[in-house]
Order: C-alpha cells, then structure tokens, then sequence
C-alpha cells in the first residue's frame, strides 16, 4: 500500500471540523433554519453570493439533486475565476462593484441572502451583505470568525453586519496541513466545510417542510424516476425568478 501521510491528515482533519460543525454552530443553525423556513412558506427565495473560490457554493446549490429549487445563485464573471483569477481577486476588494450585480436580483423582505466569505473582509461579500438588509432579506453570512478577526486590521466583517452566522472554523490562511521540511500549509477547508454548513440547513428545512405536508421543492437526480416530471414543474415555477435557469 502506498503511503499517503498528507493525505490522510488532511481527510482527517477535515471530518474532524466538520463533525463539530453542529455543535459550534447549534444556535446559528436553528436560526438560518428558521429563517430559511420562513422564505419557503412565504414563497420567497434563497439567494446565495460569493466571490473567488467562495462563490462555488452559489453554484453548489443551484440546481441541485436533493436541493431545493428556490435557491438561486447571484453570478458575475467578474467576481468568479474562470475568465480571470487575478482580476477577480482584485475585484473582491473594491467599493462599489456589488450594486451594479444586484440591480439583476430583485431580493426582497421575503428572501433570504447567503453571503459567503470566508475571510470575511473583503468590500465585496461585506458590501453585498448591507444591500441584503437594506432590502429587508435576512442576511445570513458562511465565514470564518478567527480569519475575520486576525484579517479584520480595522475593517468591517461580514459577520459584523450578517444578521446570522454560520461559523465554518477555518484557520487564517485557510490551509490546515502543514508541508514536512517546509514553512508551507495545504489543504483548504473552506468550500467543503461550508458548503456542508449550507446543506445542512437546506436539508432540515425541505424535511420540516415535507413533514408539515406543505412539500419540499426539491430537485431529483436526472436518472432518477420520476425525475423529469417532477424537475419540469419545479422549473416552471422558479424559472421566471432565477436568471440561471
């Protein structure tokens, strides 16, 4: 067998952050749930915004087998990585860039807002969060506290202005393992632990709702049965709502 030391650190590692993920996050949990529930009963929808490797988990929802078709991701080519990393990061830094993106989602007091950062000082995600709740949605962020507080150096956090906080416990610098015989670290933890923050919340509120008898709108598999019925309806409703449908 071929030894993999790292690599076994760090899968390790990870199932260790995010099996205490709960318990870090038992109030915060309960309340985006709540708050989630909410904009589902009251037809409303969960937008999710997140720039450079944080705006996967916009994606990770949209469109989802097992997840819920209100969900709708907030995407600009700017903000991302696929036409231009380097740009995108400069990007994230600015004042001003975020308006400009939201004016194509008309999010509203019904909604909820996922903002996703994890350093949790960059203009762009802090920005988006204050244009949540000057709309009325509730603002819920996906950061981390300690790379926050060590980044912070007199800025303002998304967790400052983030109405719930779902704390991912990711270290500064995000890596976690270190690289023997060097000063390097590796292994990111960012994407995977939140976004199974965000499914954990998504998947309590869908079964709340299926238990309620008010059904859950969620996306089959599309080589399940039944899928294509079920994905049709679910895209005609949502369709005229999410851009990226």
């Amino acid at each position: 067998m071929t030894e993999a030391a790292t690599a076994q650190t760090y899968l390790t590692q990870l199932s260790e952050r995010i099996g205490a993920l709960f318990v870090a996050n038992t109030e915060a949990i309960a309340q985006a749930v709540e708050a989630v529930e909410a904009t589902a009963r009251n037809d409303g929808l969960v937008y999710i915004f997140g720039t450079g490797h944080s705006h996967l988990l916009a994606e990770e929802a949209h469109y989802r087998a097992g997840g819920l078709a209100l969900t709708v991701p907030i995407l600009a080519t700017a903000t991302m990585l696929h036409e231009g990393a380097i740009a995108s990061t400069a990007f994230e830094r600015m004042s001003g860039i975020v308006g400009p993106i939201f004016d194509r989602y008309p999010i509203g007091a019904k909604d909820v807002l996922f903002v996703v950062s994890n350093s949790g000082v960059n203009a762009a995600p802090v920005e988006a969060a204050r244009i949540g709740k000057e709309r009325g949605a509730t603002v819920i962020a996906i950061t981390s506290e300690a790379y926050s507080w060590e980044a912070a150096k007199g800025r303002t956090r998304l967790a400052e202005v983030a109405d719930i906080v779902l704390d991912n416990g990711a270290p500064a610098g995000d890596a976690t393992v270190a690289v023997p015989g060097s000063e390097l670290r590796v292994g990111p933890v960012s994407t995977s632990i939140g976004a199974a923050l965000m499914n954990a919340v998504l998947a309590e509120v869908a079964s709340r709702l299926q238990a309620s008898g008010a059904g859950a709108p969620i996306y089959l598999s599309a080589n399940m049965p039944g899928a294509a019925e079920n994905n049709a309806a679910l895209i005609a409703k949502y369709r005229p709502r999410n851009p990226h449908l």
